[in-house]
């Protein structure tokens, strides 16, 4: 499925739940993000380990 696809369904499924009136007010509450996460993803991805790495894979195949 191609991503105009998908919008597309997402805003119609969006219309069928909450109305025309409610999507809008919505997608009014979605907002731009802020700060820099490329700087900020360093902070925390470079304290991981390749242990800590490998311990989330098994966790999620136990899962």
């Amino acid at each position: 499925m191609k991503l105009k696809e998908i919008r597309q369904q997402g805003y119609q499924a969006l219309i069928d739940a909450l109305g025309v009136a409610g999507t809008l007010r919505f997608l009014q509450q979605l907002e731009v993000g802020y700060g820099d996460y490329t700087k900020e993803r360093h902070q925390w991805l470079n304290k991981l380990t390749i242990d800590d790495f490998r311990n989330y894979v098994k966790q999620k195949k136990v899962e």
